[in-house]
This record gives structure tokens, sequence and C-alpha cells, in this order.
């Protein structure tokens, strides 16, 4: 399918994506486990309190107690005493190319994670089902990394000025133009901050007098351009297409508050894939509604461009669905293409409004010659310029490595969340013990994996996150699926009991 001329709304309905619900009796665990863990923590504050047990947070001191606190001592009461237990699962050190396997620096702490000590050791090989390197394009092969050499010896490696001063290279326009042309688009501008593509931009495309109609699980990013807007912010429920239409409805109906004048905009934010959930956005139906109501449509595809479609293309060649149709198109080089940055991409007098109005366009240093160099190969690798298959292949690789994982994980009986194209695949674990023991776990059999809990996931839904790979083999595929039976020493308990296991 391509991303030409169409009727803009797909010939099948979205593939059925089951949020399954864990058993109570495991939601009542959870929330005991971090009833005691509270109790714990508070018990702990009294004892360091009373001086029984050695303070190591930051602390004001005795002649400012008249001040105003910087600190908040019970803001930071779940860093304290909750994450700085496991802190020990986040922000691992690695020492070589984060490709499919990676080596790490092996760290220990003597005081119960408050401060580490590497030990000049590595654990090597550790297979990497943590990263977003989707098509494989963070690679170190000096073959395909020749052109970045060159442009590397001939423009350096930075830039050191904003594009609206003297950093407009001619690499910078060949890549916004072989991005336009990649998504079918009219014109396209990149930005050398995928975070400040969306956080930056959107406060120059809505504002006070606008409404935002922001689906509940979309990223942070999205999240604080849509607070900097100024823009009245409205939530519906994920995917939900009824809670979508009901605020549509409500926006046009009853206008803004108090004095019910029509909205200057009313602009609906969605992600293509969602990175927690591995969840697809039903985009022919959320179109549908566009359409309909009169709204314009931002789709954010940090996770789903490159990822998904018969050429990569995203959810739009995905769904078969025309990429005019939707109004603003934002995406991020630092996943799919192996670099870093994003772009927005639309109609020209949409780009040419971004250039003169957004910060990031007057404020922010220009992409690095190298880094756009490597967007510019891998885009090329993709579509085929570069004379090979190599870019088709990655993305039908990809396609079967995500195809795979999922089925046998769901043969295993894991409870998983997401889409069956998505290579974000989140296995729910539910009880803070076992996520921590689970990340400690697969360290040691060398397997590198996300693991995520509250407050970045509802409490009652920790999980691990494995995130594929076209460079991940089949061995590698089956080496990380083979959890079952997986000893969890720390807590006692395996983990193919039914606390993760599907009821279907």
């Amino acid at each position: 399918c391509k991303n030409g001329p169409g009727t803009g709304v797909a010939n099948s309905l979205p593939r059925h994506e089951p949020f399954e619900q864990a058993p109570m009796y495991v939601a009542v665990m959870t929330y005991l486990g971090y009833g005691l863990v509270t109790l714990f923590g508070y018990f702990r504050d009294f004892l360091r309190a009373v001086g029984l047990e050695k303070c190591h947070v930051a602390q004001e001191r005795s002649e400012q107690k008249d001040f105003v606190p910087l600190y908040q001592d019970f803001e930071n009461f779940y860093n304290r005493n909750l994450y700085m237990r496991v802190r020990d699962n986040w922000n691992r050190p690695i020492c070589s190319l984060p490709g499919p396997v990676f080596d790490l620096m092996e760290r220990i702490s003597d005081d119960y994670n408050w401060t580490f000590r590497f030990t000049g050791r590595t654990i090597p090989n550790v297979i990497n089902v943590g990263s977003y390197n989707y098509l494989g394009f963070a690679e170190n092969n000096v073959d395909f990394l020749k052109t970045v050499a060159e442009k590397t010896q001939e423009y350096g490696v930075g830039v050191c000025s904003t594009r609206q001063e003297i950093a407009n290279l001619s690499l910078h326009q060949e890549l916004e133009q072989l991005v336009a042309n990649f998504l079918g688009l009219e014109s396209s501008m990149a930005f050398g901050m995928g975070f400040a593509t969306n956080s930056m931009n959107i406060p120059a495309l809505v504002g006070k007098g606008c409404l935002i109609l922001s689906d509940e699980l979309n990223h942070t990013s999205l999240i604080l351009g849509a607070r900097l807007s100024g823009a009245t912010i409205r939530v519906f429920k994920h995917n939900n297409m009824h809670s979508l239409e009901k605020m549509l409805r409500e926006a046009i109906c009853s206008g803004q508050p108090r004095t019910h004048r029509p909205w200057k905009k009313i602009l609906i934010m969605v992600e293509g894939i969602y990175s927690m959930e591995g969840s697809v956005v039903r985009l022919p139906e959320i179109l549908a509604l566009k359409k309909k109501y009169k709204a314009y449509l931002y789709l954010d595809e940090a996770h789903s461009i490159g990822a998904v479609g018969p050429t990569g293309r995203g959810v739009t060649e995905l769904f078969n669905v025309n990429a005019a149709d939707v109004d603003i198109m934002m995406g991020t080089f630092t996943k799919s293409f192996g670099a870093c940055g994003g772009y927005i991409a639309g109609k020209k007098v949409l780009v040419d409004y971004i250039r003169r109005h957004s910060h990031s366009a007057i404020y922010a240093t220009a992409m690095s010659p190298p880094v756009t160099e490597q967007v510019i190969r891998a885009m090329k690798c993709i579509m085929g310029q570069d004379g090979g298959d190599e870019g088709i292949r990655r993305v039908r690789q990809l396609a079967e490595n995500t195809r795979y994982f999922r089925a046998r994980l769901k043969e295993m009986g894991f409870i998983i969340y997401g889409n069956d194209d998505s290579p974000v695949v989140p296995i729910l674990l539910y009880m803070p013990a076992k996520v921590v023991a689970f990340a400690r776990e697969m360290l040691r059999r060398k397997i590198g994996v996300v693991v995520v809990g509250f407050p970045a996931t509802p409490i009652t839904e920790a999980r691990a996150r494995f995130c594929l790979s076209a460079a991940h083999t089949r061995p590698m595929l089956d080496q990380v699926r083979l959890l079952r039976p997986l000893r969890l020493h720390n807590c006692g308990c395996f983990l193919s009991m039914p606390i993760t296991i599907s009821q279907r």
C-alpha cells in the first residue's frame, strides 16, 4: 500500500487489542505490597529522625529552618523509601555499541543503592531488548557508515548556531525533502531533539481559546507541549472513539467555558504506537471523526515511523489511509533511524509557519551534520535509494520478529498488551517485588530489559517492556522468551504462577 491519494478510510478495522484485567486477588496483593513498603518507609523515616539510621537525603541546614524549604519532605518520600530500594534496576551504564547485544559496566552498592561503585569488570554480550533500535541502524558497520564518516570530515561534528542564523546546511534541506518524499507529504522540517519537537512546536500551533483533545496515554512531551500552549486540555479514554466523539460533540455544541464562543481550533493529539502499552492508534476512525467535526489531527509517530507498515512508512501505511488527511505529522529519528532529532511534516503552508514561529526552530541549535547524514542514509536505505534491498529486508525482519515473539509469549500464557504489529511488547508483572526480582534475574541471565512501575504506569499494572529489533536473531528471541520456569530467588516465587498468566 502507498501513501498516495486515497479515500482516507481503511478498508478494514484495526485489530482487536485486548487489555486483560488481572484477577482480583492479584490487585489486592499488589496494593498490599505497596502498602507494606509504605509502612516500612514511615518506620525508616522515624529511625532517621531519632538518629538510629543514617539519613542520606538532601536536607535543609539548621540555620535556614525559617526559610521557605527547597525540599518538600513528603514529595521525596517515594524516591527516598521506595525507588531507592530498587534503583539498581535503572540507569545501568553500558560500555559498547547499543546493538542487539551490549556490554554493561558492573556496579555494586555498599549502602543500599544510595551510591554505586564500579568493580572494573564488565558483563559482556547482554541481549538488548530495551532499546528502540527497531531497524538495527544503531550499528558500527564501516561499509554502512561510510557516508557518515565523509560528512563528518567535510562539515565537522557541530554547527554552533541555529537554522535561522548560519547553520542552515544543504544537508538539512536534503533531509527535509527526503522526509517529505518518504511520507508522501508536501514539506517537512527537522529538529535536533525529539522531545522538543513536540513540546516546543505545539505551543506554536494552538494557544488560548483553542481546545486540545488528548489521549490519556500520550507521551510526556505531548502533555508538556499542550500545557505550555495555554490551550484548554481535555483527556479522552485511550483509543476510545465513543469518549472522543462525546468530547467533540460537547465542544461544538457548548463552545468555550463561560462565554460559549466557538473554539478557535480543536486539535486531536494521538500517537501512532503508544510506548508503554504497545497499542496502535485507531487511525481510520479518528480520521472519520476529525472530518465529521472539522477538527485538526496531530499524529506523533515516534515509535511507529519505520517500525510498522509494509515499507516502514508508519500507521498511515499500516491502515492504508492517505497521509495528507493527517494535518500535522510528527516523528523522531531516535528510534528506527538510529540517530536523534525529530520532524514535523504536512502541507507547505503549515511547515513554513512552523519555521517562523516555533521556539525550537528559532532558538535551538541545528542538527549535527553527521547525525543528519545518519538519518539520510538510513531513510535512503529503507526507501531503496541506496541501490539495495537491505532497508526493506530490515522492515520485514522486524515484522517477522514481532509476530514470532508475541505469538510465543501468548502460547506460554503471559498477559501481554498491545497490537500484533507493535514491536513494543509489555508483559504484565503487577507486584512490585516481582518487578524488581524479574529485572535482576534477567540481567543474571544476560538479558537487558526495561521494567516499569508506578508512577509511570497505573499502580496495579507494573510491567516489563520488551522492544524488538530487526537485528535480533531467532536464537536471541528464543533465549529471551524462555522465561518459564524462571526462578525469582529474591521473592521466592515462580514467574509461571497464575499471577502473571493469562486467564483466557
